[in-house]
């Protein structure tokens, strides 16, 4: 965790009296700002708040978080965004369109993110009404005049500088667009190593844009192995073995991604982006579940049809006793105690998950700022 600064300190004394009325329970003294934007496996609930189909907000969804209720997050527990959270020693940060994200909750962050988008505006036409990357990123910048007001433009723009930024997104581009359904618009426009460059370039205005709002940490996550889940196998496997149409999209889009973020970080002359392998994560307990305490990473936990891989996950669906015993919750999501694995690694992992370097070194080098 970063140490504090004396100017961090000073201006949380400031803070703190001009305030006066407000006390902060919600992050450890020294806890940076977190920001997340991406998709459904780092919305921490913000589709509560609109009319679409891709919401978690119904039992059995939260049967695992501390509250043991539907929070919104695609898990039975906490995801991805929660446990970094943990690690930077703060509280969860509130979706943005939380009427709780107010006040002093303000700097702790927010959270963004949207199920069902991508990095293309017509990904996830299906769901109707959710928040694009455009939006998330106009939410951003909404976000920032609030802290603004709050308190003031020069420590507003400290914060922003200063905090942790999670995006994760470019797996529904795949998965809810070029194959959601045979001859799509996508895919008869691009074959698929034509489309990734194209993905790329897309993704790559998207995180110049993030720079431009002041985001100097950015941890950016590729995709899964998008063939093996289960939703995967029970529409596009005869044998249980991973579609290798969706495959070859990820192993495409990882390395590329990777690539841009390094010319981006050259361009920036900083390690601003920081490329988390999630496919390799993902990939090491999908081929070894039981070496991770897992009995199956082909069956969800919770949904119907062959691997649990068909329709949602509701409360008539089958739901296993243990959950820790599966690395995928539905037919789409890890499980809690996968996501919990996945960011040990973006902690602590080598060079071979974490390009250029794991987040507790950029913490670490950070602290002394």
């Amino acid at each position: 965790m970063a140490t504090l600064s004396l100017w961090d300190t000073w201006a949380s004394i400031v803070i703190i009296f001009a305030l006066g009325c407000y006390h902060v329970p919600a992050a450890k003294a020294g806890a940076r700002a977190f920001f997340v934007f991406g998709d459904s496996l780092v919305d921490n609930g913000n589709n509560n708040y609109l009319v679409t189909t891709a919401r978690a907000d119904s039992p059995p969804y939260g049967i695992d978080y501390p509250t043991h209720r539907p929070t919104g997050r695609f898990s039975n527990g906490r995801n991805i965004p929660d446990f970094i959270s943990e690690k930077l020693g703060s509280e969860p940060t509130l979706p943005y369109l939380s009427p709780e994200l107010r006040g002093q909750k303000l700097l702790v962050g927010a959270n963004f993110a949207s199920a069902g988008i991508g990095i293309l505006n017509d990904t996830g036409i299906q769901f109707i009404n959710i928040i694009r990357m455009w939006q998330q990123l106009e939410y951003f910048r909404e976000y920032q005049h609030r802290l603004a007001s709050l308190i003031g433009s020069h420590r507003a723009k400290k914060l922003i500088n200063k905090g942790l930024v999670l995006i994760t997104v470019g797996g529904n581009d795949f998965v809810n667009n070029y194959f959601l359904v045979p001859y799509s618009t996508r895919s008869r426009q691009y074959d698929i190593p034509d489309y990734v460059p194209f993905l790329i370039s897309e993704y790559k205005k998207l995180l110049k844009k993030l720079h431009d709002l002041g985001a100097r940490r950015v941890l950016v996550t590729g995709t899964g192995p998008l063939g093996c889940v289960p939703a995967e196998l029970a529409m596009r496997s005869r044998d249980g073995n991973c579609a290798p149409e969706l495959q070859r999209a990820a192993a495409l889009f990882n390395p590329q991604l990777t690539w841009m973020l390094r010319e981006l970080n050259k361009r920036y002359d900083s390690h601003v982006f920081i490329a988390a392998n999630t496919q390799l994560m993902h990939s090491d307990f999908i081929t070894n579940p039981r070496a991770y305490g897992f009995e199956t990473s082909k069956v969800a936990c919770c949904g119907q049809g062959p691997y649990n891989g068909l329709g949602l996950c509701t409360a008539a669906s089958n739901l296993c006793t243990n959950r820790d015993k599966y690395a995928f919750w539905d037919p789409f999501h890890p499980s809690e105690k996968a996501n919990r694995i996945i960011v040990k690694q973006i902690m602590t992992g080598s060079t071979k998950y974490m390009d250029p370097m794991n987040l507790s070194t950029i913490l670490a080098m950070d602290s002394g700022l």
